[in-house]
């Protein structure tokens, strides 16, 4: 194995300084990214969709548990398969509690288009206990690119697909697929990706940060079990 070189502490910091310097203009430019994917136009979710959870059959506006947005999970789990994707499974155990999300008028969920009883007693086995849907009876997967058809047949492909609705009328405003999922699973960055961002004062465009009147930044972090839902 290929080890790091030896150095002396002085040397270490100089080399770490000189990193810190790209991993700020890493930032500024990951800052300027977000800034531009909440800049992106949206488009109207017309089409009925019909999922089945815990509580029998549901909307994609149901999805949303009356939070304005919402941060769907496509895990790859066709309903020919026993147990769902291992990635996928690996992305959902990094997803930390949902209170944070919540906190920001945001909703998670996953969305599989293997039935119902097959991902219950899966979900069981994985200990999770965040929503999830199966899309069995919808095309709700071939419609957002997550099950496609090659050579005849029908493939899965992991994503992520971010939603905000205004009253009932529901808006797609992102999605991403495969290595665009490196790295995500913390709060932070699933808001990322969000169109109301992390509501923060210092995020632009300006004007989203008081869309759900809740408190940026630390200011807004509270201990899982202290926020009012």
């Amino acid at each position: 194995m290929s080890l790091p070189e030896i150095v002396t502490r002085a040397d270490w910091r100089a080399a770490r300084a000189a990193l810190l310097a790209k991993e700020k203009a890493a930032t500024r430019a990951r800052d300027a990214l977000n800034a531009e994917r909440r800049g992106l136009p949206m488009v109207e979710v017309d089409k009925e969709y019909v999922f089945e959870g815990g509580d029998g059959k549901a909307t994609l506006l149901d999805l949303f548990e009356d939070r304005d947005q919402l941060v769907v999970y496509h895990f790859m789990f066709a309903p020919e398969w026993d147990a769902g994707c291992r990635s996928c499974s690996a992305f959902l155990d990094q997803i930390g509690h949902l209170a944070h999300l919540r906190a920001r008028g945001t909703a998670f969920a996953a969305v599989s288009r293997a039935p119902y009883p097959k991902i219950l007693p899966f979900k069981a086995r994985m200990g999770w206990t965040l929503p999830w849907y199966s899309s069995y009876v919808s095309d709700f997967n071939a419609d957002f690119e997550v099950t496609l058809e090659h050579e005849g047949e029908l493939v899965e492909r992991p994503g992520l697909s971010c939603f905000l609705r205004d009253r009932e009328r529901v808006f797609h405003t992102y999605s991403t697929y495969e290595r665009g999922l490196d790295g995500i699973g913390s709060t932070t960055s699933l808001l990322d990706l969000t169109a109301l961002g992390r509501q923060e004062p210092w995020e632009k465009p300006e004007g989203r940060a008081t869309a759900l009147g809740a408190p940026g930044g630390s200011e807004g972090v509270r201990y899982h079990d202290e926020y009012e839902d």
